[in-house]
């Protein structure tokens, strides 16, 4: 825009003598302070532009009386009403629009000198053309900054996306690490119990219970595998068979283990959103888990209840030792993990204990 009007100035300049009345006889006083003017416009411009409203107020009061005297000098040439077109656009550039509109209306008072109806026509054609120069002038105005603006807004939602990608990002590595957790560590903790107990029949001669202990080792081993192609590929895949006939299998694992384990379903059984049956089933995973490694429990139970028409309550119980207070650090039953899991469903985690007198995990989810 400000290299457009220096252009514009200096062809105004250099257009001074046409149509100029007094060229022949003034032409000197015109080009020179037809040159103080367009210096002023072209290099003193840019200059009250950085330099607050006080020097553009300044700017307008020194250039406003010069292009009035530079119009009388050049007997209304066109370049001189050219110059005071620019000194228009500049207002609007620099001062708020009333302002520039100000200075469009006092412009045409250079035709006073003027026969009543020669000034009346003439000021009327040069009002016209100065209110259109601010108004075209504003829309420039106003088209940069709408552009600006929404290079500003591109910019943002750059940022955000980078952020929500970042933040999925996160997301992601949180839950393949609560998968991971929850289902690799469940299964390997069962191989391990299976590896235990196999060794201590072995030591008995009881060759045939042994081969079954492994054999149940050997086909952990395989869901822990299958747990870690699905957490290394990322995949969620549902479970094709109900929660309840999953959990009622976790619990036999657990009772296989060495820790009696019931299961109890109260209410009538319903279908939840898989990512839901997946929070629940991955809790009784974690509970049953932290039952054979911590707890030291006789017994345990798993109860699945639907009574509450939109939520779905699972316990985990044991008659183990139990803790007082918070979850000791290397007791901690995933709880992490587990919360996150859990918040994410908008559920909450509770964990009841008392030391010596078992422990109860309860898992409450909208479903």
């Amino acid at each position: 825009m400000n290299r457009a009007l220096a252009v514009l100035t200096i062809v105004a300049y250099v257009t001074l003598p046409l149509g100029s009345a007094r060229y022949e006889t003034l032409v000197l006083p015109t080009l020179l302070a037809g040159l103080v003017y367009a210096a002023i416009a072209i290099a003193g411009f840019p200059w009250v532009q950085k330099h607050g409203r006080a020097w553009a107020i300044a700017y307008v009061c020194v250039q406003l009386p010069l292009g009035f005297t530079l119009f009388s000098l050049s007997g209304a040439a066109v370049g001189a009403v050219l110059l005071l077109v620019i000194l228009v656009c500049h207002t609007v550039l620099l001062l708020p629009l009333p302002v520039a509109f100000g200075v469009a209306v006092v412009i045409p008072l250079i035709h006073l000198p003027m026969a009543p109806l020669d000034g009346l026509r003439e000021g009327l054609g040069t009002l016209a053309v100065m209110v259109f120069a601010a108004v075209v002038t504003e829309l420039v105005v106003r088209e940069k900054r709408a552009r600006e603006e929404l290079a500003e807004a591109h910019e943002r939602l750059r940022d955000q996306a980078a952020q929500a990608e970042q933040l999925a990002t996160i997301q992601e590595r949180n839950r393949l690490a609560r998968d991971i957790h929850d289902g690799l560590g469940h299964h390997l903790t069962v191989v391990q119990m299976m590896l235990q107990a196999a060794r201590a029949v072995i030591g008995t001669g009881d060759t045939e219970r042994a081969d079954g202990m492994l054999a149940k080792a050997q086909d952990q081993s395989r869901e822990a595998l299958a747990e870690v192609r699905r957490s290394v590929s990322a995949l969620r895949e549902p479970r094709s068979e109900p929660l309840a006939d999953a959990v009622r299998a976790l619990t036999e694992e657990t009772s296989a283990a060495g820790v009696p384990t019931g299961f109890e379903v109260k209410g009538t059984a319903r279908n939840a959103r898989a990512d839901v049956e997946e929070s629940l089933f991955r809790a009784a995973q974690e509970g049953l888990t932290n039952v054979r490694k911590h707890a030291r429990a006789t017994a345990a139970t798993v109860v699945l209840d639907y009574a509450v028409a939109d939520r779905v309550r699972l316990e985990v119980r044991d008659d183990g030792l139990g803790f007082a207070g918070d979850p000791p650090p290397d007791k901690g039953f995933g709880l992490v993990g587990l919360r996150e899991r859990v918040a994410g469903l908008g559920g909450s985690v509770s964990v009841d204990s008392e030391e010596g007198h078992g422990l109860t995990l309860t898992v409450e989810v909208p479903g």
